[in-house]
């Protein structure tokens, strides 16, 4: 049986100098593998940043694991073209 962790992708917004980014959403998943969790928090940020939201579009997202270290982040400027 493969053993299976807790990640927790949260889409951050603009960091306006407080000493945490403000999450616009947070999923939480299971899964055997960061490189998993990795894959759907980008898609999960595309997805978040197409032209058809009304809303505030995200300025990053960061996977954090069960112990709570940030272990993934990915923002607007690492896209090709950001």
């Amino acid at each position: 049986m493969t053993v299976r962790e807790t990640f927790h992708i949260e889409l951050l917004g603009l960091d306006d100098g407080a000493a945490a980014a403000p999450v616009q959403q947070r999923v939480s998943m299971r899964t055997s593998s960061l490189d998993g969790a990795t894959e759907r928090a980008l898609r999960l940020f595309a997805r978040a940043r197409a032209p058809q939201r009304s809303e505030q579009r995200p300025e990053a997202v960061r996977v954090i694991d069960g112990a709570g270290r940030e272990v993934f982040r990915w923002s607007r400027f690492d896209e090709p073209g950001g």
